[in-house]
C-alpha cells in the first residue's frame, strides 16, 4: 500500500527501537542481574542488538547456553530491575520530536504499539512525557495476540477513530511489518533500530527509512 500526504490519517508506531532508544536502561538491568547472580558484566552490543526482540531474546543473549526454563526464571527478576531504572538513559531518538511535532501540526494522529508489556511502556511513555500527546498506547499484554498478529494494529485504529487503510506503522523489526501488512497499513522500516544484522529492505516494507528526519519526506507530508 502507497499513501501519500493528505490521504494519511494516523501514523502509529513501534516503541523501543524506533520510537525511543531504551538499549542502555535495558543493558543496565541485565548487568545488575548478572551481578546479582555473580556474573561478568554482558557482551552489551549482543544484548543491544535485540532489544526489539523482547525480554526473553535479550537473556538469551546475556545469559548464552541458558535452556528455556531458566530463562524464564529470569525473565520477572529482569524486568524488576528494568523497571527500577526505566528512563535513566531512555530518549526518544534525534529527530522523533520533530516528527511527532509536525505531525500534530498537520492534524495527523499519532499514537504507540508494542509488544512490550503494558506497565513498562506506560512506564516509558509518561518519563518522557509522551503520554499526553500521544493519541493511543497499545502494549503487549492489552489483547490475547500480539505482533505479528495484526489485532494490536486494529486495536489502535479503533481507539483513535481512524481507518487502518488510512493508516501508517513504522517500525524496526519483520513482525512489525508484518503486522501492519496484515492489517491493511501503510508500512514503513525503520532502519535505525535494533536490526541485529537484519536489512529491512528484505522485509517487503513500503518504504525503508534509515533516519527519522527522513520520515516525512517519505510519507509526502514535508
Amino acid at each position: 500500500m502507497r499513501l501519500r500526504g493528505a490521504e494519511i490519517e494516523a501514523v502509529f508506531f513501534d516503541l523501543d527501537g524506533t520510537l525511543v532508544d531504551s538499549a542502555a536502561d535495558l543493558i543496565a538491568a541485565m548487568n545488575r542481574l548478572r551481578a546479582e547472580l555473580g556474573e561478568a558484566p554482558v557482551d552489551s552490543t549482543a544484548v543491544g542488538q535485540v532489544v526489539s526482540k523482547g525480554g526473553r531474546a535479550m537473556l538469551r543473549r546475556g545469559f548464552l547456553g541458558a535452556d528455556e526454563a531458566r530463562i524464564e526464571a529470569l525473565l520477572p527478576r529482569f524486568l524488576q530491575l528494568y523497571s527500577e531504572g526505566i528512563a535513566v538513559h531512555t530518549r526518544p531518538y534525534p529527530g522523533i520530536d520533530a516528527v511527532l511535532s509536525d505531525l500534530e501540526r498537520l492534524g495527523i494522529r499519532w499514537g504507540i504499539v508494542t509488544n512490550k508489556p503494558g506497565h513498562l511502556a506506560r512506564a516509558v511513555v509518561a518519563e518522557l512525557k509522551l503520554d499526553s500527546r500521544s493519541d493511543a498506547l497499545v502494549s503487549g499484554d492489552c489483547l490475547a495476540q500480539r505482533k505479528p498478529d495484526p489485532a494490536q494494529l486494529l486495536h489502535a485504529c479503533a481507539l483513535v477513530g481512524v481507518t487502518a487503510t488510512r493508516s501508517v506503522y513504522v517500525g524496526d523489526d519483520a513482525r512489525d511489518i508484518e503486522a501492519g501488512q496484515r492489517a491493511g497499513m501503510m508500512t514503513v522500516a525503520a532502519a535505525w533500530g535494533y536490526l541485529d544484522g537484519e536489512n529491512p529492505q528484505d522485509w517487503g516494507a513500503d518504504r525503508v527509512v534509515a533516519m527519522p528526519h527522513e520520515l516525512l519526506a517519505a510519507l509526502g507530508l514535508d
